[in-house]
């Protein structure tokens, strides 16, 4: 009894922070965009003794799904999480990949019948398994035309490969056209370029969460977020708590954006 107390009483200190730190939110003060990498599940299977990291990139997948209820109950319109980079399909050993394409597929799915969330692929098809790929065009195609919750899945990511892309489709297209060189330099336009991005057509994120204590960007939404604020949060991202993304919203609400100014 004397070793619960303790634990008690922390967790009702926890809930109170909890709603002290909603209550302080103003809905008109939050991120429309919010992307998120959660990193850190292979640390974590390490630090419990795991054998494997299949078991940090499971319990980072229910992970996700509750930081997207989090979004959702918040009003936030749209949220690209970062689960597989195009460096990943190199630098991942068969196994570990294999397993980790399986658990994506399954969130995709699952995802794609809950509430009345969105689901759309951000990613190059190059190198995915092509179970993969048919996971994310069901789950696209399954949620297309509902209203709620934009749920961007990047998969296969890498920024600089999405820029590359979007630059070949501006060419491809003014080549369809009949056009020379010399209109299409006149034509590019920053706007020109998000048009034909993954993303094109969304906002560009408001905020870019990483978890994990990591401080860097890793080829993620280069483009998009070259006006975004960041936070970084040292938990670990299968530990990732309500109060860690509430502080990250409040911190947000602080910051003065200047939008290259």
């Amino acid at each position: 009894m004397t070793r619960s107390f303790p634990d008690f009483s922390r967790g009702i200190l926890y809930r109170l922070y909890e709603r002290r730190l909603r209550r302080e939110l103003d809905a008109s003060d939050l991120p429309q965009h919010v992307a998120m990498i959660i990193d850190g599940n292979r640390r974590w299977a390490k630090q419990l003794g795991y054998a494997s990291a299949v078991h940090g990139h499971r319990a980072g997948a229910i992970k996700v799904q509750e930081f997207l209820e989090w979004c959702d109950d918040l009003g936030i319109g749209t949220v690209t999480l970062y689960l597989l980079s195009s460096d990943n399909l190199t630098n991942r050993s068969g196994p570990e990949l294999g397993e980790l394409v399986d658990i994506i597929a399954d969130l995709a799915q699952q995802l794609s019948h809950f509430r009345e969330w969105r689901v759309q692929h951000v990613g190059s098809r190059a190198g995915l398994p092509g179970s993969l790929v048919v996971a994310l065009t069901e789950a696209a195609e399954r949620t297309h035309a509902n209203t709620g919750l934009h749920v961007n899945l990047a998969v296969g990511y890498g920024g600089r490969t999405e820029i590359i892309d979007a630059m070949r489709s501006i060419v491809a297209a003014h080549h369809a056209e009949g056009r020379g060189l010399e209109e299409l330099s006149e034509r590019l336009t920053p706007e020109l370029i998000g048009e034909h991005l993954y993303t094109g057509g969304q906002p560009d994120p408001d905020l870019v969460i990483r978890t994990s204590g990591e401080q860097r960007l890793s080829d993620f939404m280069l483009w998009q977020a070259a006006y975004s604020e960041f936070y970084f949060v040292e938990a670990l991202g299968p530990d990732l708590r309500p109060v860690d993304f509430l502080r990250a919203l409040r911190d947000y609400a602080t910051r003065h954006r200047r939008f290259g100014g």
